[in-house]
């Protein structure tokens, strides 16, 4: 909330011209902006947050927040990051102040603890 502008193609259009920039288009499909807190938050959120605690236990003080309900494992801030397997179970989540190369020894580890060849019998 409040932290990205009003509608999707504002959001486009920031993309494109802002942060990267340079009239980047993405080659991807960008999703539509939804609430990650709070009783109107998305079915996926709730999922993740429900078995990945936050990695941050407090609060800044209430009358600073956005949003009024909040829990001990609400999403801070933008760029939190969750690692689900490869079956989209949730693994492990970060705070938005850890790099995505610093999680590159955990994605490492959970690709060779649920490879197949692992299970596989030896010949």
């Amino acid at each position: 909330m409040n932290q990205e502008p009003g509608t999707e193609a504002e959001i486009f259009n920031c993309i494109k011209y802002v942060r990267p920039g340079g009239n980047y288009v993405p080659n991807f499909e960008l999703t539509e902006t939804v609430d990650v807190n709070g009783p109107t938050s998305h079915l996926m959120m709730r999922y993740l947050r429900q078995y990945c605690p936050s990695p941050r236990r407090n609060f800044a003080e209430k009358d600073t927040l956005l949003y009024d309900l909040f829990d001990p494992d609400d999403i801070r801030w933008n760029f939190e990051k969750f690692l689900l397997d490869r079956n989209g179970r949730p693994v492990l989540r970060y705070r938005s102040s850890v790099e995505p190369i610093d999680i590159a020894p955990d994605v490492e580890r959970l690709i060779q603890e649920t490879s197949p060849s692992k299970h596989l019998p030896r010949v």
